[in-house]
């Protein structure tokens, strides 16, 4: 066996390597959102020294002719080429490079010029390379060629007028426009996949519709509904509901997880499925299908979108039990195999079986559980524990229906090793759960965003401060300062994020026992009642935010963070800026002690000279503050609000002396 088999006789000359965007060397796509500017890079380089040129051939996938922009040298071999992407779905792109012998030619003639050499073969050779484009040249462009080569090899005129033919830009342009790619190198196609524009900015508000109705009673849509406008005003976009399906009665909990439940217990909604049907029914409790199609309608009105749990996996009274057993995994005496994480039992739960004799029909019976709740209108769904169903089954299933629908939007929760994460990622999951929870000091948080951006091609972060599965300790022991610099962090650091409510704005956090992080009468497994009114709820700070970050295109990106030394390792510092946009974050991490430092600033990066004035203007607190230098003063109080989130305002002067600040 030969070291290089595939080898054969060619006359590509050019090589292109290390292209970007490009995941697994272009195995799964990259991702951007409609109206993206997509930059692409590579190394072009050939033999010698022939000059190389390159481009950027794009197109959405599948479709016909390739479009193309030319790339821009950069350091060394390194060339640059971007264009738009103006609709969802999927696209690709690739690079193509050749020498280019006409602008070799042209480089050596300046030069011979120059030295004072005689040119007169120089010029005749140029004017064959002209001659040759303009055989491949149509229309206006095949005539101003013709001319070109006729002004070149005119050998009655003097070599100074020839030359200068030869060196105007326009015949430039024109030799990059038709000159000889026949021996070009083209890599494969890059795959890109292009979302809507929620994808990247969205803020989630996630309740348990049964705990919404009077005191005492089992809520419903309806009552959902009436109540929206308290999501609304909070400024939430997406509207997240646990799984609204039947829920199974077999082993059914209670209480904190007891296994002696009640009948008048509501059990818990990922145990799905009932006598009332399975994953295509509604708990009937929560209402019929035309009252969840007009909780739909009511948020649409509001802004709103809506998201649904889907939990691929079955409570022991689900029909597909019964219609369809091997799908699921049978012990040896018979009974199936619950769900299990031990120490952790989830005995009415069944999971479904990926090594099964029937994987067809399990995958296409999966896929139209999607297919069903977006013809009801749900283009956003959050999976529950996507890591514990097969890779190649994500990656058909999201492929089967985004073909369809490619405004559906997948959120993965799988609070797992960063390989499994990135793995779901790349398969499809337009947005990922996050390790946030728990990285509480600036290191950890510095650090994970550096990790984060280095994936920032396919995975997109979705930062939750809790959920109905985890009270984290920063939260049961840091009060109302705690959650207070936590709902900031999330959605600061990212454009997508969401809290668990009531308990979140509410501030919930007695955890199960100590050092668990599960909440005491949790919500999972009973009915509870909330007060939304309660003086001290955040819920206007949530809507203080989530106005923020509507306000602010920079605050709308993950990928635009940059982070300051501060002189206190219990302070976070850091900046995001798009075009014109910029906005500096400063958090006391400390949920107990009043922190202060010094911040120092980049301000040339930051379009602000030395020593000239600069306005901070807090939009939490509306207060001012004119700073005059790289480094400046902040303090912090945990008992008020234990940040500041400031639009930086640049002072600038008028031809007239007026001051101003943008």
């Amino acid at each position: 066996m030969t070291r290089f088999p595939d080898i054969k006789p060619t006359t590509q000359r050019v090589v292109i390597e290390a292209v970007t965007p490009s995941v697994d060397d272009g195995r799964f796509a990259a991702k951007r959102i409609v109206g993206d500017r997509v930059t692409v890079e590579a190394d072009v380089f050939g033999d010698g020294h022939d000059h190389v040129s390159s481009e950027v051939q794009y197109r959405v996938a599948g479709s016909g002719r390739w479009k193309t922009v030319p790339m821009e040298p950069l350091a060394m071999d390194r060339r640059r080429g971007s264009f738009n992407v103006d609709r969802p779905g999927g696209h690709e792109f690739r690079v193509r490079g050749w020498i280019d012998h006409f602008d070799t030619w042209r480089d050596g003639l300046e030069k011979k010029v120059g030295a004072g050499q005689d040119v007169s073969v120089d010029l005749q050779i140029g004017a064959d390379l002209v001659v040759d484009a303009a055989d491949r040249a149509d229309g206006d462009d095949a005539e101003a060629l013709s001319e070109f080569a006729a002004r070149i090899g005119d050998a009655t005129a003097t070599d100074d007028e020839r030359v200068a033919a030869a060196l105007e830009p326009d015949l430039s342009a024109l030799l990059y426009a038709w000159g000889d790619r026949s021996m070009a190198t083209i890599t494969p196609a890059f795959p890109l996949w292009v979302d809507r524009t929620r994808a990247r900015f969205s803020s989630w508000y996630e309740l348990f519709p049964r705990s919404w109705g009077a005191p005492g009673s089992h809520g419903t849509f309806a009552d959902v509904a009436e109540k929206l406008d308290y999501v609304a005003e909070m400024g939430f976009d997406v509207l997240y509901l646990p799984p609204i399906h039947p829920i199974g009665v077999t082993m059914r909990k209670g209480p904190n997880n007891s296994l002696d439940a009640s009948p008048e217990d509501p059990g818990v909604p990922w145990a799905v499925g009932s006598s009332d049907g399975g994953h295509l029914a509604i708990n009937p409790k929560l209402g019929t299908l035309d009252d969840f199609r007009a909780l739909r309608k009511r948020a649409e009105s509001l802004g709103i979108e809506l998201a649904m749990d889907i939990a691929f996996q079955c409570s022991p009274d689900h029909p597909w039990v019964t219609e369809h057993p091997e799908w699921f995994k049978h012990r040896p005496d018979g009974s199936i195999q619950y769900a299990e994480n031990p120490p952790k039992r989830y005995e009415d739960i069944y999971p479904i079986d990926f090594e099964t004799s029937d994987p067809e029909g399990l995958w296409e019976a999966l896929r139209d559980v999607f297919l069903y709740w977006i013809d009801q209108g749900v283009e956003i769904f959050r999976v529950d524990n996507p890591h514990t169903k097969a890779f190649p089954f994500w990656e058909w299933v999201i492929a089967q229906v985004t073909e369809r629908h490619p405004g559906a939007i997948f959120l993965a929760e799988a609070f797992t090793r960063p390989t499994v994460m990135h793995r779901l990622a790349k398969a499809g999951f337009t947005q990922s759960y996050t390790y946030f929870t728990w990285r509480n000091t600036a290191w950890e948080l510095k650090t994970y965003m550096e990790d984060l951006s280095a994936v920032s091609d396919f995975l997109r972060p979705n930062f939750w401060p809790n959920t109905p599965d985890i009270l984290p300790q920063y939260l049961q022991n840091g009060g109302r300062p705690a959650f207070i610099a936590r709902a900031i962090l999330a959605a600061m650091l990212s454009s997508n994020y969401g809290v668990y409510g009531p308990e979140f704005e509410l501030m919930g956090n007695t955890p199960r026992a100590p050092g668990s992080e599960e909440y005491l009468d949790s919500e999972k497994y009973q009915i509870r009642e909330w007060d939304l009114d309660r003086a001290d709820s955040l819920a206007p700070l949530l809507g203080r935010l989530n106005q923020i970050r509507h306000d602010h295109a920079s605050l709308q990106r993950t990928d635009n963070i940059t982070f300051h030394p501060i002189d206190n390792q219990d302070i976070l510092c850091f900046s995001k800026e798009w075009e014109d946009d910029l906005v500096l974050v400063v958090v006391n991490l400390d949920p107990h002690h009043t922190q202060s430092g010094y911040i120092q600033l980049p301000l040339e990066e930051m379009g602000i000279a030395e020593h000239s004035s600069f306005q901070v203007h807090d939009l939490l607190t509306d207060r001012r503050f004119l700073w005059n230098d790289r480094w400046n003063y902040v303090e912090l109080d945990p008992t008020g609000i234990p940040a500041h989130v400031f639009a930086v305002r640049k002072l600038v002067r008028t031809e007239h002396d007026f001051d101003y600040y943008l």
